[in-house]
């Protein structure tokens, strides 16, 4: 606006009868300018080649909050804590001393204690402040001021001094840009207003002849439209349409927040277990707990509590008292077999209600949520992740079922060669690691766990005694990380993440058979 072009006449008139500026940062200074207007007014002139610049970067002193407050209040911390110290021998009494100065008193003891202006001595009533000196200069406001003064300028502060002041968060250094400013090949004491569009009345009078026309900016990008969609939810998709294809249906996992009790008791995860650990799950404040006894029926309760303390359907359980308190806390949910379980019980009570000789109806699961794990954030791991989990639940199923599902799943991933390990999970027996040789990194990777649930978790809930459930589960992040070659987490989720990136990454290729 107005203040642009009289910064900018200005600064015309000044190449006008001097030549050249030597220093965008000082000249600004020197004319109660702020340097990024001029910095502005000089490219903007340069583009219309009225100007010519040279980039110059230096180093520059800023001045931060405590220096303000020191220019502020007329005075640095130290010497403001000396002058409530009174002449002569009595002193006054720490306490006394702190509550004078407020919220400079620590800062300002402790400079003042370093510079040898005060000494304290053992009092009655604790310990008194004594004046060493009567007078000082108050080197620090002094340097302060000077600074402000030049605008920044290294010299104002002495190198020996500057370190100190550092250290007491006084000044920071910062590095400016600035520019030296000589007169262009266009160089005039105004602007010629350029023509932007050849119009019909320049056609008639033949004005366009003497008219002169802005340049077009061929390389000005045009405006960006549509969404783009993240790695992980294109492998989101990607696994939701296998497990489509196989016959699963979608669980419904919108509840990030669950009671332990479906989190673990129901999993048949005993209370003393690390994992309900503080150190390894979030608990919530607000609401800190559910009420149980208002949504479960009291039997399956009664149930998860038997089998918890005393064991039953040939376990001997954990043996130790089983708490209602415990069970009702809110958290986080550590990982979407929480939902799987809610399913089966729902499942269970839907088999419960039918007439008496009605054939069990089996049923496939699957889910693709977000976790939350209280863990040390590092390369490969965030405090939250995404889960796919599937459940096969079916009379007489067994480990070669689990097997042969795990094959077909696996193979339509584009990772056809698996090698199971056996593992230990508390809610499934038997348990595997899954592996799968992975051509591009050139060895065998742990792509998953799995296994057979428990007795113990499922017969409680009132399914039959021959139905068994199979499951596995792997994170979305590990398969996104490796086909997208990303090597730290952090790149792929959360708020470091490039937006660059997400407009351009390429198809998921899961599911696609390898372009040789």
């Amino acid at each position: 606006g107005s203040a642009m072009s009289t910064t900018e006449s200005l600064l015309l008139t000044y190449l006008n009868n001097s030549e050249v500026i030597e220093d965008t940062s000082s000249w600004s200074l020197a004319n109660s300018l702020s340097h990024s207007d001029v910095v502005g007014v000089v490219k903007s002139l340069t583009a219309s080649l009225m100007t010519s610049v040279e980039q110059l970067t230096s180093l520059k002193l800023e001045l931060l909050d405590e220096a303000q407050d020191i220019i502020a209040r007329g005075s640095s911390p130290e010497v403001a804590v000396l002058a409530l110290v009174p002449s002569g021998s009595e002193g006054i009494p720490l306490a006394d001393l702190k509550a004078a100065a407020g919220p400079i008193a620590d800062n300002g003891m402790r400079q003042a204690m370093a510079n040898r202006w005060l000494a304290t001595t053992k009092g009655e009533g604790g310990p008194v402040v004594k004046r060493n000196v009567e007078t000082v200069e108050d080197v620090v406001l002094k340097h302060i001021t000077a600074l402000a003064e030049s605008g920044g300028d290294r010299t104002a502060i002495p190198e020996k001094d500057l370190k100190a002041y550092m250290k007491r968060k006084i000044v920071k250094e910062v590095k400016l840009t600035s520019y030296r400013v000589s007169k262009g090949p266009e160089f005039a004491l105004e602007r010629k207003q350029l023509a932007t569009d050849l119009t019909e009345e320049m056609m008639a009078t033949g004005s366009w002849r003497e008219t002169k026309f802005k340049d077009y900016n061929f390389n000005v990008t045009g405006r960006e439209d549509g969404g783009h969609l993240h790695p992980l939810l294109k492998v989101r998709q990607k696994f939701r349409e296998i497990f489509i294809q196989m016959g699963f249906t979608e669980m419904p996992t919108n509840n990030y927040v669950e009671s332990s009790f479906w989190n673990f008791d129901a999993l048949f995860q005993p209370q003393q277990h690390p994992a309900r650990d503080a150190h390894d799950t979030f608990f919530l404040t607000r609401p800190a707990k559910a009420d149980l006894t208002k949504t479960l029926d009291a039997d399956y309760l009664t149930r998860v509590r038997n089998v918890h303390e005393s064991g039953g359907y040939d376990s001997i359980g954990y043996g130790y008292n089983w708490s209602l308190e415990e069970s009702e806390k809110n958290v986080l949910r550590t990982h979407t077999t929480a939902v799987s379980s809610r399913m089966l019980k729902r499942w269970a009570d839907k088999f419960k209600a039918q007439p008496p000789g009605t054939p069990f109806q089996p049923v496939r699961y699957f889910s693709i949520d977000r976790v939350f794990r209280n863990e040390a954030i590092d390369r490969t791991h965030l405090a939250e992740f995404h889960q796919v989990e599937g459940v096969v639940c079916d009379r007489g199923l067994t480990l070669g079922h689990l097997m042969g599902t795990l094959n077909a799943f696996f193979e339509r991933l584009g990772l056809p060669t698996l090698r199971f390990k056996p593992a230990y999970n508390p809610y499934t027996e038997p348990s595997m690691e899954i592996f799968s040789y992975h051509p591009a990194l050139g060895k065998w990777v742990e792509v998953g766990n799995s296994g057979v649930f428990r007795p113990e978790m499922l017969r409680p809930m009132g399914l039959p005694e021959d139905v068994s459930v199979i499951a596995w589960g792997l994170s979305v992040e590990r398969p996104t990380m490796i086909l997208y070659g990303i090597d730290n987490i952090r790149e792929l989720f959360g708020h470091k993440v490039s937006l660059p990136m997400i407009r351009r990454n390429p198809v998921c290729r899961i599911g696609l058979q390898e372009v040789q």
